[in-house]
C-alpha cells in the first residue's frame, strides 16, 4: 500500500481544510479526503467528515470509494501499455480487433428514429475511442433522444451482461455522429476494456490487476469489495436537489447504481466506471504518471496521453452543462487549455478527470503539482467543492514556491 506520509513541509493548507469542513458542516457532503503532491512529494493529506454519516464513522485515508469514471484512467493506461508493446496502434480501426464494430451507420442530423441513418465516412479508431470522439453515446446524459431510448431498451448498462455482450449491442446500433467529427462522453472506454480482453486473451480484471494494480501496490482497487473489507466501504449519498448543488441535505443511496453493487462479483467489468479504490491506491496511480521516478508508462507515452486529441476549436460538452470552451481531451482524461471562471488562472495545461460521485484527480506538469480528491455524493464531479479546493491547492503550492524564491 502506498505510504501517505507528508514528505515536504511548509505548505499552508489550513484555508483549504477549513473550506472543506464547511461543506461537511453545512450538510452538503458526508466526507471529503484529499492528497496533494508537489513533484512526487506529498505536501498535504487530510480527511474531513464521515465515512458513514449516520453511524458517525470518521472518514479515514484507507476507506474504500466508488470511483466511477476514475476507472477510465486505469483502462486507458492499460490500452497504452499494449500500445507500447506494439499490440495496437492508436490509429488502427477497431474492426481490426473487433470485426462487428466495422462498417458503421450514423444517425442523420435531426433523426428521431435509429433507422434514419447513413454510412459512416470512416472507421472508428482506437485514438477516437480513448478521446470520446468515436460517435458513441452513454445513453445516460442525452434523455429523450433516439439513441438514449435504444441503448436503454437493449440493456447496454445491464450489470449481468459481459463486455462482449455489450459490444454486440453496440454493433447493432448507429453512431450519433461521424467518427472524429465531434465529442460525446460515452461507452467508448468500455469498448476499450473489451479490446484489452481480445488482444491480451485475459479477462479485463485479470489484466489490470497483473499489469497495473500489483506492480503499483494498489491492494484495494477492484470491481468488488471483499467481504473482509466491507466495513471500510463508505456510504453513498444524494444531494437535496440536483439543480441546486449548494442546497443542504443528504439522502443515503447505497443501492445506486443497483442493489448490492460492488458487494458481489457481476458479469460486467465496467472499464468506464466500475472500480472501487482508496486514496493510497489512487495516489500510487497518479504518482506513477509523474516525472522524477519510476513510471507506469514511458515518458513519451505519458506526454502523448496528456496532449489534446481533438481538432482545434472542438471542446468537450455535457447535456446539462453545454459546451465547455477551453476544455479538450487527451488519451486518458480532459485537458484545460484555457482556464474557465471556476478554475485557478494557473490551471492552463492541467490534465484531469473524475467520477460522478466526486472522486477526482488532476496533474499539472507546468506547475509541478498533482492531486486526488475522494467524495461520495451523486453528481459531485461538477460540484463546487472540487473547484474550490483545487483553486486553493494551486494557491498553496504557488505561495510555497514564491517563499522559496524570495528566501
Amino acid at each position: 500500500m502506498e505510504d501517505l506520509t507528508v514528505t515536504a513541509a511548509g505548505y499552508d493548507f489550513k484555508p483549504a481544510r477549513a473550506a472543506m469542513q464547511r461543506y461537511i458542516d453545512n450538510d452538503l457532503h458526508s466526507g471529503i479526503s484529499w492528497a496533494v503532491l508537489a513533484g512526487r512529494d506529498l505536501v498535504d493529506v487530510n480527511c474531513v467528515g464521515w465515512a458513514d454519516k449516520e453511524a458517525k464513522i470518521p472518514l479515514r485515508a484507507d476507506h474504500i470509494f466508488r470511483i466511477f469514471s476514475n476507472t477510465k484512467l486505469v483502462t486507458s493506461c492499460a490500452a497504452l501499455l499494449l500500445h507500447e508493446e506494439g499490440k495496437l496502434g492508436l490509429d488502427d480501426p477497431i474492426e481490426k480487433f473487433i470485426p462487428q464494430l466495422g462498417n458503421r451507420k450514423v444517425l442523420r442530423s435531426g433523426a428521431t428514429s435509429i433507422d434514419d441513418v447513413e454510412p459512416a465516412k470512416s472507421s472508428i479508431t482506437i485514438r477516437q475511442l480513448l478521446s470520446h470522439s468515436a460517435g458513441l453515446s452513454y445513453g445516460v446524459f442525452d434523455p429523450g433522444t433516439a439513441i438514449f431510448k435504444a441503448l436503454n431498451e437493449r440493456g447496454v448498462h445491464n450489470p449481468n451482461a459481459t463486455l462482449a455482450q455489450m459490444v454486440d449491442v453496440l454493433a447493432d446500433l448507429p453512431l450519433i455522429y461521424h467518427p472524429g467529427t465531434s465529442w460525446e462522453y460515452s461507452l467508448a472506454i468500455d469498448v476499450v476494456a473489451r479490446l484489452i480482453e481480445v488482444i491480451s486473451g485475459q479477462r479485463f480484471d485479470a489484466f489490470i490487476k497483473a499489469r497495473i494494480f500489483d506492480p503499483l501496490g494498489m491492494v484495494d482497487t477492484g470491481f468488488v469489495v471483499p467481504e473482509k473489507d466491507q466495513t471500510r466501504f463508505v456510504a453513498y449519498y444524494a444531494g437535496a436537489d440536483l439543480m441546486e448543488p449548494m442546497k443542504p441535505g443528504l439522502t443515503r443511496t447505497d443501492n445506486a447504481p443497483f442493489p448490492g453493487a460492488y458487494l458481489r462479483p457481476i458479469a460486467r467489468l465496467n472499464g468506464g466506471g466500475g472500480l472501487v479504490s482508496t486514496m493510497p491506491d489512487m495516489v500510487a496511480l497518479i504518482r506513477s504518471l509523474l516525472p522524477g521516478g519510476p513510471t507506469l508508462l514511458k515518458p513519451e507515452t505519458i506526454a502523448q496521453m496528456m496532449s489534446n486529441q481533438l481538432p482545434d476549436g472542438q471542446w468537450i460538452r455535457f447535456a446539462l452543462l453545454g459546451e465547455q470552451p477551453g476544455r479538450a481531451h487527451g488519451l486518458a482524461g480532459g485537458l484545460i487549455l484555457k482556464p474557465g471562471p471556476f478554475d485557478h488562472p494557473d490551471a492552463a495545461g492541467e490534465f484531469y478527470w473524475g467520477g460522478v460521485a466526486g472522486t477526482q484527480w488532476w496533474i499539472s506538469l507546468r506547475h509541478n503539482m498533482a492531486g486526488v480528491m475522494m467524495a461520495q455524493r451523486q453528481m459531485a464531479f461538477t460540484h463546487p467543492f472540487g473547484f474550490e479546493f483545487k483553486r486553493m491547492a494551486y494557491d498553496a503550492v504557488k505561495q510555497r514556491g514564491e517563499m522559496r524564491a524570495s528566501a
